[in-house]
């Protein structure tokens, strides 16, 4: 049977060793941001292959 009024003793130096293994970890860099130019091309890009689907569309409807 389980002794439920007395919990087991933990040893304090293991969690301060948890602590600073924690601490000391190296933290893992952001994504780098995406440059401003390259962003706005792709989505000038995206913008006309858009228009582009959407012309070709038409025209096969207007057919």
């Amino acid at each position: 049977m389980a002794d439920y009024q007395n919990p087991p003793v933990e040893d304090p130096s293991a969690s301060t060793q948890m602590f600073r293994a924690f601490v000391d970890e190296p933290q893992p860099q952001p994504a780098t941001a995406v440059n401003g130019g390259s962003r706005t091309a792709g989505i000038a890009i995206g913008v006309i292959v858009a228009l582009a689907i959407v012309a070709v569309a038409l025209y096969f409807v207007t057919k």
